[in-house]
């Protein structure tokens, strides 16, 4: 079918490039979730908007006309607003719709747009949809006539929306209805609060316009519409005509009178809000193409999936999220969320095109940084909780069920800043971060050092949510609660070294640990083991912090952190290596620090190789490390360096932190073999994940983690840091010989 859309300029030199390299084509229904409680269908999003859309499935012809969707946040929550809430339909002068069959449908996605196109021997129209704002979307509708007679044509949108969506086994009402308004339709919210699903308020909007008048009429019930233009278009031979839509998904009553003003812009100026959109967008694409070697095109395709997926999981500002920032994956029920050490993650690889997001990302989490005036845990000055949503939690004032605190998340934010800084310069930005990374970095010493040697565990806050009530009525600790919080707060949920009840006879298995301030109070716990991977993160995060003190000329913190820096990569290398097996490993203590186990016998995992990707690891234990990731029956297998090695007698790979490939910690141990001298068996790693990982050189979407032995994907789909450690690795390996430590 031939091309028709406004213009090669507009649409973009490369964009054009990599079509389709995410299938997001959908039926959408009011049933969003398939396996795994993720969206079933792939779908677009930019600006950091609440809404995103599909192209229709080909054979769904009932959505002809029109983008599908939208699905909408409702605050922390998915769910699909219509299976397509405007259709273009063309009607001739006497009345007769012209339809399109499957055959004359085409759909596209390219890197910011969508594009749907119909062609017959009498007509083509071309859909083109770019987001304007963070709260709109805008469409371009292009109707051309082949014929060399003159059209009288008629034209009108039309649309409905779903009224209930499934909740648990039962369904709920969505408490919407349709209203006329102005040139357009609007979708009003009664505001509903169903837990774990779905929250609005009554100043939600979504909102359609038009740049032509519209005659709006909305069926009995609230649930379908028709705007209907009210002059025909004459339409002479060979010629097109071009009319612009906004669709506004938007919070407030604030929000929505912002968007309408802005959509008076749009419609004044409607080719040059696509024309901002692929300058953008071709911007991204040089900065992630530019000086590097020629590469085969389905690794460029999976760089370019691995950014759109970030673009897509990009939310702005909105409720308690305070500044923009990437989200695990919009396609998740829970993961409308920023947590740590995901967004310090998803700001390295984001750094490369897109600075401000990335510093943005950084500060929403930030934002929340305890201080010591906290009204509920001044204790813990200086941390970052786990992560925030939309609504803040209860404690706070909120009603929010998904903000965490009670605990934190491992300390990578100084290593994003410094990425940030070498992709932008920003000096401003480092003297900014500096003071709170710094506060940031001193905490897990002052919180998590149940014996004060310098060297600290995983563990959790005081916190509601950590305790349980006793027999007397008393609150006390929650040993359960606390294990699994430091669990969480390690990242590694579920992982073979927290497992309760430990492995062997010597071992005594994982124990709570008070941390108490001089006064005696306890402001925190630990857990009875010094992780090696805590421990290489903040000796890496010294040297991150030496570096920005060194820049901002505070030369005394940079010889503090210089003495603090050799002083961990000592400990390290004398508790935490063994020489027979030829690998680190996390250390059991005693609450005194007087008896310590290497933890041998829970197995090899990826903690092992962190201190070679922090570089405190020396080159000849370096070398018995990489060793073990080079083998095939430990940690090289067919998708390389999952969670656990397969000789570990935990592994399943399947299970989450139990096996399986998580790409953030794949892409930690490729660099710490960059780092030693390895890059050509780094280089050969990593070309196994691409190779491997199902679907990434095709159109599936990357996934959370992938299966070590087969490589099929796990877990969520459209993940954020899988998406981000696969774009560093693409630049920093593939085509490059970089690391990001």
């Amino acid at each position: 079918m031939e091309k028709k859309h406004l213009t090669r300029q507009m649409m973009g030199e490369q964009a054009e490039s990599y079509p389709n390299v995410l299938n997001i084509c959908a039926r959408p229904t009011p049933e969003i979730y398939g396996e795994y409680n993720t969206n079933r269908y792939n779908h677009f999003s930019d600006l950091g908007a609440w809404h995103g859309y599909y192209l229709h499935q080909q054979e769904a012809q009932e959505l002809y006309g029109g983008f599908a969707g939208p699905v909408i946040i409702a605050e922390e929550y998915p769910v699909n607003l219509s299976g397509a809430v405007s259709r273009l339909k063309i009607f001739d002068v006497n009345g007769q719709e012209y339809c399109w069959e499957p055959e004359q449908a085409e759909g596209i996605y390219y890197p910011g747009r969508l594009v749907q196109r119909y062609e017959s021997d009498v007509l083509a129209l071309t859909l083109e949809l770019v987001y304007a704002t963070n709260r709109t979307a805008v469409i371009c509708a292009t109707i051309e006539n082949k014929t060399q007679a003159q059209l009288q044509l008629h034209l009108c949108w039309e649309g409905s929306i779903y009224r209930q969506f499934p909740k648990g086994k039962e369904t709920a009402d969505m408490g919407i209805s349709l209203r006329p308004v102005s040139n357009g339709v609007q979708v009003e919210f009664q505001g509903l609060r169903h837990r774990g699903y779905y929250l609005t308020t009554p100043e939600n909007s979504f909102r359609i316009a038009h740049d032509i008048a519209v005659v709006t009429t909305v069926s009995e019930d609230g649930g379908s519409y028709r705007s209907t233009a009210k002059q025909p278009v004459c339409l002479m031979a060979k010629q097109s005509l071009q009319t612009f839509e906004t669709q506004s998904f938007t919070f407030t009553a604030k929000e929505m009178q912002e968007q309408r003003e802005q959509t008076a812009a749009i419609f004044r100026e409607g080719k040059t809000y696509f024309e901002r959109a692929a300058k953008r967008w071709e911007d991204y694409l040089e900065k992630t193409f530019e000086g590097h070697r020629d590469i085969e095109e389905k690794y460029r395709r999976a760089a370019v999936k691995s950014m759109e997926t970030l673009m897509t999981n990009w939310r702005s500002a909105a409720g308690a999220i305070l500044h923009d920032g990437v989200v695990p994956s919009m396609s998740y029920q829970y993961f409308i969320g920023m947590w740590a050490w995901d967004s310090w993650k998803q700001a390295v690889g984001v750094s490369v095109f897109n600075e401000e997001l990335a510093k943005n990302n950084v500060r929403a989490l930030f934002d929340y940084q305890i201080m010591e005036n906290d009204p509920l845990r001044p204790y813990d000055k200086g941390t970052i909780i786990d992560c925030i949503f939309y609504n803040q939690n209860k404690q706070r004032g909120g009603d929010g069920e998904n903000w965490n605190e009670r605990n934190s998340k491992p300390p990578l934010a100084a290593w994003a800043v410094w990425n940030i800084y070498l992709q932008s310069k920003d000096i401003d930005f480092v003297t900014e971060m500096y003071p709170k990374l710094t506060a940031y970095h001193e905490w897990w010493y002052t919180n998590r050092d149940a014996d004060r040697n310098g060297i600290v565990e995983y563990g959790a806050m005081v916190d509601d949510a950590n305790m349980k009530t006793a027999q007397d009525g008393t609150a006390e600790i929650d040993e359960d609660a606390v294990i699994e919080a430091a669990a969480w707060e390690s990242g590694m949920d579920n992982a073979p070294r927290f497992d309760k009840g430990g492995k062997g006879a010597e071992d005594t298995g994982v124990h709570v640990l008070e941390n108490k301030d001089a006064g005696g109070k306890v402001i925190g716990y630990s857990i009875n083991q010094e992780s090696v991977d805590l421990n290489a993160y903040l000796y890496a995060e010294k040297r991150f912090l030496q570096r920005m003190a060194e820049l901002l000329g505070r030369q005394e913190d940079a010889e503090r952190l210089e003495r603090q820096a050799r002083f961990v990569r000592d400990y390290v290398n004398t508790y935490m290596f063994d020489e027979q097996t030829g690998y680190y490993y996390d250390l059991q203590i005693s609450g005194d620090g007087s008896r310590k186990k290497l933890l041998v016998n829970r197995g090899k995992g990826s903690e092992g190789w962190i201190p070679l990707w922090a570089k405190l690891a020396t080159q000849d234990r370096a070398e018995r490390v990489i060793q073990n990731m080079l083998d095939e029956e430990k940690c090289n297998t067919f998708v390389p360096l999952g969670t656990a090695s397969k000789d570990n007698p935990s592994f399943a790979p399947a299970k989450y932190w139990r096996g399986p490939v998580w790409l953030d910690q794949a892409m930690y141990g490729v660099e710490a073999m960059q780092h030693y001298g390895y890059q050509k068996e780094a280089r050969t790693l990593a070309y196994k994940i691409f190779d491997h990982a199902a679907g990434l050189l095709g159109d599936a979407s990357i996934r959370e983690n992938y299966h070590p032995l087969t490589g099929e994907g796990l877990h969520t789909t459209n993940f954020s840091w899988s998406a981000s450690a696969l774009y560093s690795l693409y630049r920093n390996i593939l085509t490059g010989e970089q690391t990001t430590c």
